[in-house]
């Protein structure tokens, strides 16, 4: 019996495990880098241990600092969540040599299938060995890994070599792995996995379909269970060769088979030899505890011969720190508050009060809703998104809730590109337009005791805010009766709660201030100056940092006085496991750089001008 886990791995998966274990009784030991010191799966675990470094490759991807933490600390098992070391044979044959058991599967079945190069050759499927005009679009690909790092798609043919050497680098950063494949890229497909359960005895459960086919950047964003709307004979294909895939290698323990599905055919991707970042909808339906299972079947449990039922619906939607708005840049800071009603699931490695720094994923949680009918999972999720309690860095909320909403989604007839259809629709600001007004009447309860109010009519105050990079004006005035504002009527009005009659129906609005942030229930508005003070402005033409980060690349041979055309690349940045490419602006010349590879930056630095000619 397995007495006590050391899960290798951080964040909202290593909260996951570390839940689980608690349940079962089992003892739970953390490992943190220093930049996750305090953070919230260290303060849960019955025990942490240290990994000096904050860089990934420096800490959570050292599998000999791990397993020595894990004799350090007494464990008798690991597990090593998602991501990571997650697939890494390697690491899983450390563990087992160190005399641990390994909650995962055996490590000849990690070889064959954790590379999509070998996976695919196993199963007969070869890659494209030369490009040609004739295969593109084509999908450039990290054989390592997953969570969409590593993965290009390339659409013209002069763009391979660099989009090569790009997937090469974050596959390296991410997995510690570079390499890269090519295999065509089909176009309007949707993404289709079948999650599997096998013992050591012989038995593989394949626990139904999930839909992630919306997805940014090639990683997932919402998730569902069962696909919706597969053919019967599909449905049954897919789970077959799931199945068959896992004995052909003698899989043990939980994994995924990912399909492209397009009309009537199924295209094998990949089997991820490890529990997916999706898992808990597969948990709803079935009314299973994955984790548990991995636990039980690596103690050497049998599963039962058939599998559980599946009842009803899930969804779920992976909440992250980033702007859609911005390319999908990621945030930072200070999470000062996250909240969903209790209707649904929240795994998440956040608390309130936690900061988001830059080594890691920007996920801050996944928020999942169960419900006897699609349509019911579908409503009850975005509701409770909707009514989400999210004070801090820009998130992706906005984005979720439209995108359950939308009707090509609620119609289930989405696919892999809804992002490149749907995007600057899905991101248009859409601000409640008393949320001003509100903030600015909380901000001013109680003045008028202090020799506001006068008993002549008196000119209107103003407060200014920066609402969704646009800048707006309240104003209200100090009456006899209390604060009174143009068009509507103050029913109530105190620091943290402010109600308005509007048009005859009475509206509440809940503030919340964090130094200049002021959230209004769900808009986030920033407090501008009534006199701003004068600042140097940057000259036409610089390129400003869109996030913290690393430039990791700078394009070859450019310096101050390149020409350079518009929309060329001119340096890389790294941020949360994710390189973004910045490029010229406008044709012309390049006249400042003043950063270079391996240099930090801030949001908002300087890192190049270009002067347009």
């Amino acid at each position: 019996m397995i007495t006590s886990v050391l899960v290798a791995n951080r964040g909202e998966i290593a909260c996951r495990v570390v839940r689980t274990c608690r349940e079962l009784g089992i003892r739970s030991v953390a490992v943190h880098s220093d930049a996750d010191a305090n953070a919230l799966h260290a303060r849960v675990a019955d025990t942490a241990v240290r990994l000096p470094g904050s860089a990934p490759a420096d800490t959570y991807l050292r599998g000999d600092l791990i397993v020595k933490a894990a004799l350090a600390a007494g464990a008798d098992a690991v597990h090593p969540g998602y991501g990571f070391l997650s697939e890494n044979a390697g690491f899983a044959r450390a563990v087992q040599d160190a005399g641990l058991v390994w909650i995962g599967p055996p490590p000849e079945a990690i070889e064959a299938m954790a590379s999509k190069t070998r996976a695919k050759e196993l199963l007969g499927i070869e890659p494209l060995r030369e490009v040609t005009e004739a295969d593109l679009p084509v999908l450039v690909k990290a054989a390592a890994g997953g969570g969409g790092r590593g993965m290009r798609v390339v659409r013209h043919l002069a763009d391979l070599d660099a989009e090569l050497a790009a997937a090469r680098a974050e596959a390296t950063s991410a997995f510690g792995d570079g390499e890269v494949f090519v295999e065509p890229y089909v176009e309007g497909g949707r993404h289709v996995e079948v999650q599997v359960l096998a013992d050591t005895h012989g038995t593989v459960w394949a626990l139904g379909t999930r839909d992630c086919s919306l997805q940014r950047r090639h990683q997932k964003v919402i998730e569902e269970a069962p696909a919706p709307g597969l053919p019967a004979a599909l449905d049954e294909e897919v789970r077959a060769l799931a199945v068959r895939a896992a004995r052909a290698v003698g899989y043990a323990g939980a994994g995924t088979v990912e399909f492209l599905v397009a009309g009537d055919r199924a295209h094998f991707l990949e089997m991820n030899t490890r529990l997916q970042v999706e898992h808990p909808v597969t948990e709803a339906v079935f009314g299973v505890d994955l984790v548990a299972g991995q636990i039980r079947v690596a103690e050497g449990h049998a599963l039962a011969d058939d599998p559980p039922h599946a009842r009803g619906h899930a969804v779920e939607a992976r909440l992250y720190a980033e702007d859609p708005a911005r390319d999908w840049a990621p945030q930072t800071g200070r999470l000062h508050r996250l909240a969903v009603p209790d209707a649904v699931r929240l795994d998440t490695g956040y608390a309130d009060g936690d900061d988001i720094g830059v080594h890691y994923d920007p996920m801050l949680a996944k928020v999942v809703a169960h419900a006897p009918t699609r349509a019911e999972a579908i409503r009850k999720l975005a509701a409770a998104l909707d009514r989400a309690v999210i004070h801090g860095p820009v998130t992706n909320r906005d984005l979720l809730v439209r995108s359950l909403r939308h009707p090509e989604f609620t119609a289930a007839r989405m696919d892999t590109g809804f992002y490149d259809r749907h995007l600057p629709g899905l991101t248009e600001p859409a601000p409640d337009p008393h949320a001003p007004l509100a903030a600015a009447l909380a901000d001013a309860h109680g003045r008028s005791r202090f020799g506001g109010w006068r008993n002549v009519p008196s000119q209107p105050q103003t407060k200014r805010y920066l609402v969704a990079g646009e800048e707006h004006e309240a104003r209200y005035r100090h009456a006899r009766q209390g604060l009174e504002a143009d068009g509507v009527r103050v029913v109530h009005a105190d620091a943290h709660l402010v109600i308005l009659d509007v048009d005859g129906v009475e509206r509440r609005f809940e503030v919340s201030r964090h130094g200049d942030r002021v959230y209004v229930n769900t808009t986030a508005l920033t407090a501008l100056p009534r006199f701003p003070d004068p600042t140097a402005q940057h000259a036409p033409g610089s390129l400003l940092a869109p996030m913290p980060g690393t430039v990791v690349r700078v394009a070859d041979g450019l310096t101050a006085g390149t020409p350079v055309k518009e929309g060329e690349p001119l340096l890389w940045l790294e941020a949360m496991k994710m390189q973004h490419k910045i490029t010229a602006p406008v044709t012309g010349t390049l006249t400042s750089l003043p950063v270079s590879a391996g240099q930090q930056v801030e949001p908002g630095m300087l890192l190049a001008v270009v002067q347009q000619t």
